[in-house]
């Protein structure tokens, strides 16, 4: 497709762009001698807590890319954070052994995808332009027939779509979506809406939450940073392809705690409130936070009880409940009986 017209796109964002600010509650030292910061790992231990954003090419599964992986890099685990076909290239965050718990924070973060729609007949622009802003805002889509998912109704979000560019019935579109939307159908329900029908041509994921396309790398580029540490002892090709876990969370309100609050946390229990130093804005209950060390360390996933406000406040109680422990219990020393 031969890209002429450029047109004016819109501002639409993701949830994970949503700007926080931190709360300060108390301020605390942390002990040097337990725990680590992501960037201080040694480089095993880099790889077994580490996600790596990969450019998928068309052709292979995702599950073939992350068997790929597991060959390539010899690894027990790895898990990718949401399934693109075959057919579709783009942004397919991996995770390594122990980070693969990591790769739930990703499945309901919000996609971007570069679209080509093809139109079945001749569509004027502006309604072309107002048909696509009438999909912005909640949509009912039912899963097409090969889905993987039990084929029932069920309403997406689509954040925003900007046309791009247009070549005769040819669309570009940016569009950015809830988690479990399906491409394919929304090119066909704007086909049906303008009355002339259309289909998805070509598919590219651009963003999955944090991870976006302009900072994803190709999968020689992966096997060539393993080689070079294998075969030459040469680390920091390693380190720059492949992330900490914590980059998975950047989209996650953060709440950091004590370093005596750490271990406890490791061992499954819950969150109280004097354990908290700081916590980001826009925290309501029950949404999905990550809890951190003062060394920047991801400690545990968990599920808020209150919101930011009355964390900040709550002198007791709990305020947060665990989801997912990511620290291995005994990182740092046990405070509790």
């Amino acid at each position: 497709m031969r890209l002429r017209v450029k047109l004016v796109s819109g501002l639409g964002k993701l949830p994970s762009d949503v700007e926080r600010e931190t709360l300060i509650r108390a301020h605390d030292t942390t002990d040097p001698n337990y725990g680590c910061a992501p960037s201080k790992r040694s480089i095993r231990e880099h790889l077994r807590l580490g996600i790596v954003n990969l450019d998928k090419p068309p052709g292979p599964t995702s599950h073939e890319i992350v068997a790929w992986v597991k060959r390539v890099l010899d690894l027990r685990r790895a898990g990718h954070g949401g399934t693109l076909d075959p057919g579709v290239s783009g942004v397919l965050p991996t995770a390594f052994e122990d980070a693969t718990k990591i790769a739930q924070t990703l499945l309901p973060a919000g996609k971007e995808y570069i679209c080509v729609m093809h139109l079945h007949g001749e569509v004027p622009q502006p309604r072309l332009e107002q048909i696509l802003r009438e999909f912005e805002g909640e949509i009912y889509q039912r899963p097409p027939l090969r889905a993987a998912v039990k084929r029932q109704l069920r309403i997406r979000k689509i954040y925003y779509i900007d046309l791009l560019e247009r070549e005769g019935r040819d669309v570009l579109t940016r569009v950015g979506c809830e988690a479990g939307t399906y491409m394919r159908k929304l090119s066909y329900d704007v086909g049906e809406a303008l009355g002339c029908g259309a289909h998805m041509r070509e598919l590219r994921r651009t963003r999955t939450g944090p991870f976006k396309e302009e900072t994803s790398v190709k999968l020689h580029d992966l096997a060539d940073a393993y080689a070079f540490w294998r075969e030459d002892g040469k680390e920091n090709y390693l380190r720059e392809t492949v992330l900490p876990m914590e980059t998975a969370t950047q989209h996650l309100p953060k709440i950091v705690v004590r370093d005596g609050a750490v271990d406890a946390l490791c061992c499954g229990a819950s969150l109280a409130a004097p354990g908290v130093l700081t916590v980001d804005t826009g925290v309501s209950p029950d949404d999905l936070i990550a809890l951190f060390t003062l060394k920047d360390e991801l400690v545990s996933l968990a599920r808020a009880t209150m919101s930011s406000k009355q964390i900040y406040e709550a002198e007791h109680g709990i305020v947060a409940k665990p989801e997912r422990v990511m620290m291995s219990p005994g990182t740092y020393p046990r405070k509790w009986k």
